[in-house]
């Protein structure tokens, strides 16, 4: 076993398993945390409750060598036919071994729209989480700089929503106009 899977207490094969092993093994590691699982050409994806996020995310990592987080993104199901949420938070993983890829959804709903950031496990999540939160108002709670990453800290709205007007507020005439040569 090389250093690095001794270091995470891994199994050399572990990234190896199939997908429906990974599923097995997070069922009964976490009873009633995963609350659906689909796959679609090759393309997994687990639902998972908020309360476990993080842990399933951790065991993912350590267990099963999902070592690269590859994006963290929300949807807004505001007015989606069907749905019982209003967001949901996307995490997508990637063994860079085997080269499986598998994405992680949890639901969050109003006004309780926190999770745990994922920056201690992953550091790449840090610009991603902002972005997340920037756009949809999502709280990474434990995030080391969250703050807004693409507007003005003057804007008080989250433009994903899909509550937030399609033309704006009129946020773009509270703000100078900076010319090119001014930038």
């Amino acid at each position: 076993m090389s250093l690095r899977l001794a270091k995470r207490n891994m199994s050399p094969f572990a990234g190896r398993l199939p997908m429906s092993e990974v599923l097995s093994s997070l069922t009964q590691r976490f009873p009633g945390a995963t609350t659906a699982w689909a796959s679609f050409r090759d393309q997994e994806r687990v639902i998972v409750s908020r309360e476990r996020v993080f842990e399933i995310l951790k065991t993912l990592r350590d267990d099963f060598h999902f070592n690269m987080l590859v994006d963290v993104t929300a949807v807004d199901y505001l007015e989606y036919e069907g749905a019982r949420d209003r967001f949901g938070l996307i995490y997508c993983l990637l063994d860079t071994e085997s080269g499986k890829r598998l994405v992680v959804k949890t639901m969050l709903n109003e006004p309780d729209i926190d999770v745990p950031s994922v920056t201690s496990l992953w550091s790449g999540a840090d610009w991603m989480e902002r972005e997340v939160f920037d756009m949809f108002g999502i709280r990474f709670a434990g995030h080391p700089n969250l703050k807004r990453i693409l507007l003005p800290d003057e804007f008080t709205s989250f433009p994903l929503r899909k509550d937030y007007p399609v033309q704006g507020r009129g946020e773009r005439h509270n703000f100078p106009v900076i010319t090119r040569a001014e930038s």
